[in-house]
């Protein structure tokens, strides 16, 4: 039976990411001929020729969800169980291993239906891997897609892996991912009173490295807890650049449906902390923005529940704003829908909620806000601890 499961598992996987996420990831950036296109990058996982000597007679551990694929569509625990490795545990981030529970909602532990393998949740109130959780686990295989953002919590689960890795003596490998949001570094320093899931580091909002960069940085830091650093070894992707345009081939959470919706996702983000939607519960999401509570546009829409939003901001309530799904694509975070929000809101004292700051990683921007600080004058509060970050992450850069 066991062996039945191992080799139809495949197949299995392959149709359930291709009908949930592969078909409705549509790619709307489109790259100019002296780009490199994205079929020709390959990410870690597709690079097995150098991690999977390191897995043989191995018990493995796995972090990962629907992002962790091959080029091939292949999910990597059923490229791995197909190359005879022995997969001891899953465990899943936010949103889960199959990537399907809404943002912030808990994920528990569990089995994987097409595989029978253990799942432990990291997202919850089990963030950081447990001794017990790890026994029994020679080495630790991280494969999640990044989007470049600070609140993206993939990268705070990944802290709390290589911790969990450094204090129990566990080899950790990263299989790198390109960042679709590029080479973008720009916004807030976190600032460490308001560290958090959602800001675990002293990064800037756009941190512009991929997440085998990023693993290098925490460690080299060592911002993991009493300077501990952990066994890394980061496995590269191939032919790619800084420069390369990358389109992701699933989505990498359930309300981030396309190219659009990634390169805007930073900018909107900030909606989180303040009474306005990002267009969850609609088709639209992290692609347009609207309340109640602005001045009536020509643009509105209604949210519902659906995939990813079992129960949306306003749910069934009009809101008004902006439509944002044919914006050219940005290179910076940009403020200007956020401060236009606030200007047009009925009652700019329930803006903001408590949770802005944690998202902003500073008070500094919503006081700059409610004072009227033009985009210009908070633009150029960043400059000096921008420049500090830029030159203290090119000693983890990769490519």
């Amino acid at each position: 039976m066991i062996k039945f499961i191992a080799k139809s598992v495949l197949i299995v996987t392959s149709l359930f990411i291709n009908s949930v996420y592969s078909n409705s990831f549509q790619t709307v950036t489109k790259s100019n001929s002296s780009e490199i296109n994205s079929s020709v990058i390959k990410t870690g996982a597709d690079n097995f020729e150098k991690y999977l000597p390191l897995l043989k007679d191995k018990k493995v551990g796995v972090v990962t969800n629907q992002t962790g694929i091959l080029s091939d569509k292949t999910h990597l625990v059923d490229f791995l169980l197909e190359k005879k490795i022995t997969v001891k545990t899953i465990f899943a981030p936010e949103h889960g291993f199959r990537g399907t529970a809404d943002a912030g909602e808990h994920v528990v532990d569990g089995k994987d239906a097409k595989t029978g393998l253990t799942i432990v949740s990291l997202y919850g109130d089990n963030k950081k891997p447990k001794a017990t959780q790890l026994a029994g686990i020679d080495i630790m295989l991280f494969d999640l897609q990044d989007v470049g953002a600070r609140f993206y919590t993939y990268i705070s689960s990944l802290h709390y892996v290589m911790e969990a890795c450094a204090e129990n003596g566990i080899m950790l490998i990263v299989l790198d991912r390109p960042n679709p949001n590029g080479d973008i570094v720009d916004g807030p320093l976190l600032e460490k009173e308001f560290t958090s899931f959602v800001g675990m580091h002293p990064v800037t909002l756009l941190h512009g490295m991929t997440i085998g960069e990023y693993s290098k940085m925490i460690n080299g830091e060592k911002w993991l807890k009493d300077g501990i650093q952990c066994k890394l070894t980061v496995i590269p992707c191939l032919n790619y650049t800084r420069k390369s345009t990358y389109s992701l081939p699933v989505r990498p959470s359930p309300n981030l449906p396309n190219d659009q919706s990634i390169n805007l996702y930073a900018s909107l983000c900030l909606f989180e902390g303040t009474n306005v939607s990002m267009g969850r519960g609609t088709e639209k999401q992290f692609q347009i923005y609207g309340s109640p509570f602005l001045n009536k546009t020509n643009f509105s829409f209604t949210p519902k529940p659906n995939f990813g939003a079992k129960d949306p901001l306003y749910n069934g309530k009009e809101c008004f704003g902006e439509d944002l799904t044919a914006y050219p694509k940005l290179n910076r975070l940009e403020l200007k829908w956020l401060l236009k929000a606030y200007q047009n809101t009925s009652d700019k004292t329930k803006f903001f909620n408590a949770f802005f700051t944690k998202l902003a990683g500073t008070k500094k921007l919503q006081q700059q806000i409610e004072s009227g600080a033009s985009e210009d004058q908070i633009r150029k509060s960043w400059q000096k601890d921008l420049e500090t970050f830029k030159k203290m992450r090119t000693k983890y850069l990769i490519y």
